[in-house]
C-alpha cells in the first residue's frame, strides 16, 4: 500500500485530503471517517453514503470486503476547495486493476463530499 504521496502534484494536496488517502490505505475506517464532516456525503460504486457514521460504516466494509493495494497516480486542484486525486488498485476484486478518481470537495479543514468513480 502507498501512503507517502510521490505522483505528480501530491505535495500540494491539503492535509485533510493526505490523512484521509492515509488512513484509508492503513484501512483504518476510524481515522478516516474523522476526516469528513459530520453530515459529509460519499458516493461510490452507484451508492450513496450520507453522515459520518454511515461513511465510517462504508469504509469499514469496504476495507474488509477485498485485499487490495493502492499506488497514487496523480492529484490536482479543480477549484479552491474540490481536488481529484487519481488511485490505481489492484486486488483480489473483479477485474483486479482499476483506476478511480477520487473527488474531494472540501469545508474548512474537512471533506465534505467525497465521489469515487472510475
Amino acid at each position: 500500500m502507498t501512503d507517502t504521496p510521490t505522483a505528480p502534484g501530491t505535495h500540494e494536496l491539503p492535509d485533510v485530503v493526505q490523512r484521509y488517502l492515509k488512513a484509508h490505505s492503513a484501512r483504518d475506517a476510524v481515522a478516516a471517517a474523522a476526516t469528513f464532516t459530520a453530515e459529509a456525503t460519499v458516493t461510490d460504486d452507484g451508492r450513496t453514503y450520507r453522515d459520518r457514521a454511515a461513511v465510517e460504516q462504508w469504509l469499514d466494509r469496504a476495507a474488509s470486503e477485498y485485499t487490495y493495494t493502492t499506488e497514487l497516480l496523480t492529484a490536482r486542484k479543480d477549484a479552491a476547495d474540490h481536488w481529484t486525486v487519481t488511485q490505481r488498485l489492484r486486488g483480489d476484486f473483479p477485474g483486479g486493476t482499476v483506476d478511480l478518481h477520487f473527488r474531494f470537495t472540501l469545508d474548512g479543514d474537512l471533506i465534505s463530499r467525497l465521489t469515487i468513480a472510475p
